[in-house]
């Protein structure tokens, strides 16, 4: 026989929870790939204020006590009072889905990541996240637990710079703690070294420096490219015998739609494309690299 089924039955989920029943959706997985993505998402931020000319420089931290921090010298995150919602823009983004200033062409020409999810998912997915905005002569600061705010942001020192750092605790599961959400706390330095160096190729003169305290020596990589996809282009073909010295490199602007395109041939017989939609890789193509090859071919034809 079947159980009735009302209303009071209904369950409403507030804030950030969830998330946090149901992780996958957010961000994939609660393994490796899911706790990569954490960092990803928190990078794609810093990184979309450098690709639309309001920062130069990210820092990336692998703290010894599990903890990531990202840093950047951007605008900082807004601190003033959200008109509609009475708090801060600071507690806005890290507490509310779908809240940022990306939805729009406002603020950025162009953006990466989960648009207005991912640094609230950060939030949800961390035992412990702190932000620190640098902005108008002064240090703002704000904590969270499990993305419930600790305290109200704060100003706790002065500054001459600006910009945010962003530091985070994975909620990682383990027998003092079986409510966490990963299986696993480990970031692959590797992997994470290859992504910073692709970001840093995509988008020319950037200075990414990425640091692990992990280890007893620690290890620290800076990526800088000024030649920005053409150098790319040499660093995939550094082993081969190119066709030519120098990469081929076409840029234009339609609208508000910014293309890079940089290629050279070497003597194998195998093809490497690589194809970036908002300095995210999409392995699997799409429109973009469709028009490209057809554009390709047909140019070359015509020159036949």
């Amino acid at each position: 026989m079947a159980k009735t089924y009302s209303a009071s039955m209904l369950k409403v989920l507030e804030g950030l929870d969830a998330v946090r029943m149901r992780p996958g959706m957010y961000i994939g997985s609660t393994g490796s790939r899911g706790l990569h993505h954490l960092l990803w998402e928190i990078v794609d931020n810093a990184i979309d204020e450098v690709a639309n000319g309001y920062a130069r420089s990210i820092s990336v931290e692998l703290h010894k006590d599990g903890s990531a921090s990202v840093e950047d010298d951007g605008r900082g995150v807004p601190v003033d009072i959200h008109p509609e919602l009475g708090i801060t823009g600071v507690e806005v983004i890290y507490t509310r889905l779908h809240a940022g200033g990306k939805f729009d062409h406002q603020n950025y020409a162009y953006s990466g990541g989960l648009h207005g999810v991912g640094a609230s998912v950060v939030n949800a997915l961390s035992k412990h996240l702190q932000v620190n905005v640098y902005q108008d002569g002064k240090i703002y600061q704000q904590e969270y637990e499990r993305g419930k705010v600790l305290y109200d942001l704060k100003v706790i020192g002065e500054t001459d710079r600006t910009g945010t750092t962003i530091r985070f605790w994975p909620d990682v599961k383990d027998e003092r703690d079986p409510e966490g959400i990963f299986e696993t706390g480990d970031f692959q330095y590797d992997t994470l070294k290859t992504r910073f160096r692709e970001m840093a190729f995509l988008n020319r003169g950037i200075r990414i420096v990425f640091r692990d305290e992990r280890p007893e020596e620690a290890k620290e990589n800076v990526f800088h490219y000024e030649g920005g996809i053409s150098e790319f282009v040499k660093f995939i073909n550094k082993n081969k015998e190119v066709l030519f010295a120098e990469p081929i490199y076409i840029s234009g602007l339609v609208g508000t739609t910014s293309v890079e395109v940089a290629m050279q041939y070497n003597d194998t017989y195998s093809e490497n494309i690589f194809a970036f939609v908002n300095n995210i890789h999409t392995p699997d193509g799409g429109t973009h690299l469709a028009g490209f090859n057809m554009a390709l071919t047909r140019v070359i034809n015509d020159y036949g």
